[in-house]
């Protein structure tokens, strides 16, 4: 049962996928499924976006839907929960209300399918995961086209990788992107001690210096050129509240001393800047650090595309395994 007990060692799990039609939908019900034998886990799932439908909206494929036990947990939208083919008791409903209506938390009363439509937001998310853990011991996030941030390590524990065909034609351009992906979650934790406070900061750039957080009243990163005298102002080590862009990375590239020079984000899903900047900048013995470590569980590969185009499934698990130290499945052959 390939890394599936692994999940067990933690309370709260995204499956995030790399582009549409990754396998994320396909790998969560290969979850689900064999979760079932693991009578004392008490579950609860809900999703970003809507999951569960059966023709994908934006590129008009089939896509799997979502099974779920009897005795699970699961939020969905008022406007879906009709279309349930389980009997449920429904056990609240939220105060807050979304595009599709109001958030329903109800428990499965029998075995079938279910369309999920969860929280839209990360706040709101981790609201939702913690209220679910009050009786329930493991929760399941399903995340949503290019939503990286649904699996950040500040939003659930651990998180599951879904790559493939999808993301792109090529066999190399895929594993790489992958590659990256992968050496982002990572980055090593911060380990100054600065952290807890450098977690409250919501925005801004700030300097870190001798134990003192100094705002270096820079209102964004796009506007670097007209701030970069004040960015080394304060010494070589640098927290990035918000999203760590591209013009930002190659500002810091473009000086000297970078192997003195460590930056800080709050987690993997902050980072926006190009695979060739971050490698560019490490190699010269930059250091990039987070605040939340990411725990990735594993990562698992589709070799069929949408769009017509294949993969040889052993050839792209092969190719990604020699690439990327973790495990790698494709599901579907499990």
């Amino acid at each position: 049962m390939p890394f599936v007990k692994k999940i067990l060692e933690y309370k709260s799990v995204s499956f995030v996928g790399m582009e549409k039609n990754a396998g994320k939908t396909q790998t969560l019900n290969y979850v689900l499924s064999r979760l079932r034998s693991f009578a004392d886990v008490r579950l609860a799932i809900s999703s970003i976006g809507i999951d569960g439908e059966t023709v994908d909206q934006v590129t008009h494929t089939a896509k799997p839907e979502i099974t779920i036990s009897k005795g699970t947990k699961f939020v969905t939208a008022q406007a879906l929960y009709p279309q349930k083919q389980i009997v449920s008791q429904i056990e609240s409903l939220s105060r807050s209300t979304t595009a599709l209506g109001r958030l329903i938390t109800a428990r499965a009363m029998s075995e079938g399918k279910v369309l999920l439509a969860g929280p839209s937001g990360t706040k709101q998310l981790k609201h939702f995961i913690d209220t679910l853990l009050c009786d329930c011991n493991l929760c399941l996030i399903d995340g949503a086209l290019s939503r990286m941030s649904f699996g950040s390590p500040c939003v659930t524990d651990a998180m599951i990788l879904s790559t493939g065909a999808s993301v792109s034609a090529s066999l190399g351009v895929m594993i790489d992107r992958t590659k990256f992906t992968y050496e982002l979650t990572q980055l090593p934790k911060y380990q100054g001690s600065e952290v807890e406070s450098l977690k409250q900061k919501d925005n801004g750039i700030f300097a870190l210096s001798k134990g003192e957080i100094i705002d270096l009243e820079v209102p964004s990163l796009l506007m670097i050129d007209r701030y970069k005298d004040k960015i080394f102002s304060f010494g070589r080590t640098l927290f990035v509240s918000g999203v760590l862009n591209e013009k930002f990375m190659k500002f810091v590239c473009s000086q000297k001393d970078i192997e003195s020079t460590e930056i800080i984000i709050k987690d993997f899903t902050k980072n926006f800047a190009s695979a060739e900047s971050v490698r560019r900048f490490l190699q010269r013995g930059g250091r990039l650090s987070v605040l939340y470590p990411a725990n990735l569980i594993a990562i698992t590969a589709n070799p069929i595309s949408p769009s017509g185009y294949n993969f040889n499934n052993e050839q792209m698990l092969d190719a990604l395994r020699q690439a990327i130290p973790t495990d790698i499945y494709n599901v579907k052959t499990l």
